[in-house]
Protein backbone atom coordinates (compact mmCIF):
# COMPACT_ATOMS: atom_id res chain seq x y z
CA UNK A 1 0.00 0.00 0.00
CA UNK A 2 1.82 3.42 -1.61
CA UNK A 3 1.15 6.21 1.03
CA UNK A 4 1.38 9.52 0.29
CA UNK A 5 4.29 11.64 1.08
CA UNK A 6 4.20 13.91 4.13
CA UNK A 7 4.11 17.36 2.84
CA UNK A 8 4.79 19.88 5.77
CA UNK A 9 1.71 22.66 6.42
CA UNK A 10 4.36 25.57 5.06
CA UNK A 11 5.24 23.53 2.47
CA UNK A 12 1.37 23.18 1.46
CA UNK A 13 0.46 26.86 2.50
CA UNK A 14 3.06 28.20 -0.18
CA UNK A 15 1.94 26.23 -2.81
CA UNK A 16 -1.37 26.98 -2.63
CA UNK A 17 0.00 30.85 -2.18
CA UNK A 18 1.95 30.58 -4.89
CA UNK A 19 -0.90 29.05 -7.28
CA UNK A 20 -3.26 31.85 -6.11
CA UNK A 21 -0.41 34.45 -6.55
CA UNK A 22 1.65 33.55 -9.37
CA UNK A 23 2.87 36.99 -9.57
CA UNK A 24 4.52 37.14 -6.24
CA UNK A 25 7.49 35.02 -8.02
CA UNK A 26 8.56 37.97 -10.89
CA UNK A 27 8.06 40.24 -8.14
CA UNK A 28 10.51 38.50 -5.83
CA UNK A 29 12.84 38.30 -8.46
CA UNK A 30 12.67 42.08 -9.16
CA UNK A 31 13.37 42.72 -5.89
CA UNK A 32 16.21 40.42 -5.87
CA UNK A 33 17.81 42.22 -8.44
CA UNK A 34 17.42 45.45 -7.27
CA UNK A 35 19.86 44.43 -4.39
CA UNK A 36 22.20 41.88 -5.51
CA UNK A 37 22.06 41.19 -9.50
CA UNK A 38 24.20 44.16 -9.42
CA UNK A 39 26.88 45.06 -12.08
CA UNK A 40 30.72 44.86 -9.77
CA UNK A 41 33.25 47.19 -10.75
CA UNK A 42 36.61 44.85 -10.23
CA UNK A 43 39.17 47.95 -9.98
CA UNK A 44 37.23 49.31 -7.11
CA UNK A 45 36.97 45.69 -5.14
CA UNK A 46 40.36 45.56 -6.08
CA UNK A 47 41.39 49.16 -4.06
CA UNK A 48 38.72 47.49 -0.87
CA UNK A 49 40.51 44.05 -0.60
CA UNK A 50 43.95 46.28 -0.50
CA UNK A 51 42.69 48.66 1.77
CA UNK A 52 41.60 45.95 4.30
CA UNK A 53 43.47 45.62 7.83
CA UNK A 54 44.27 42.33 8.63
CA UNK A 55 42.05 41.09 11.84
CA UNK A 56 44.37 40.27 14.61
CA UNK A 57 43.61 36.97 16.57
CA UNK A 58 42.27 36.20 19.82
CA UNK A 59 40.53 39.71 19.59
CA UNK A 60 38.90 39.84 23.42
CA UNK A 61 36.23 42.57 24.42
Amino acid sequence: MARKPYESDTTSFIRDFLKKYPEVVEKQRMARSTWWDRPQNREQRKKFDEARVPKKPYEYY
